[in-house]
């Protein structure tokens, strides 16, 4: 299997570091193995890093917990250190929840083969792209599920 390089967005990361969901065990043993490369930027990690100090199902993370899981997220993925340029990031679609345009803004500085995400609005755009005319997604826009 090829390396591919992908994108989490916070989410899937809370799924991974948090709650240790089954549905993405998958992911975890292909970036075990060394198939998979995660990508991260300074505003996706900055989102996570706030995430974390959020209340999650009537109980919150202590201080060493979200330490603990910010640092497994250093430690698992790679640091995008650019963006891209303005032109670049023109030709992106349009997220209808615009907190989520880092997400697609960081697979394409990271030349990302995959964006991951459970959010609709994510993954209706892999439904529009198509009809977005002069717009192109170099990487895919998947749920878990089907990565």
């Amino acid at each position: 299997m090829a390396l591919q390089r992908v994108v989490l967005d916070t989410n899937i990361w809370l799924d991974w570091l948090v709650f240790e969901d089954t549905g993405i065990a998958h992911l975890r043993q292909l970036q075990e193995a060394g198939h998979v490369e995660i990508l991260i930027d300074e505003t996706c990690e900055a989102e996570l890093a706030g995430v974390l100090t959020r209340e999650f199902s009537k109980r919150r993370l202590t201080e060493a917990q979200q330490k603990a899981a910010l640092a497994a997220c250093r430690r698992l993925s790679t640091r995008i250190g650019v963006r891209a340029s303005e032109p670049e990031r023109a030709r992106l679609p349009r997220c209808r929840d615009p907190d989520d345009q880092k997400f697609l803004e960081a697979a394409l500085a990271g030349g990302a083969d995959a964006l991951i995400s459970k959010d609709k609005a994510l993954l209706d755009l892999t439904r529009r792209k198509k009809a977005q005319v002069g717009r192109t997604v170099p990487f895919r826009i998947l749920h878990p599920d089907d990565f």
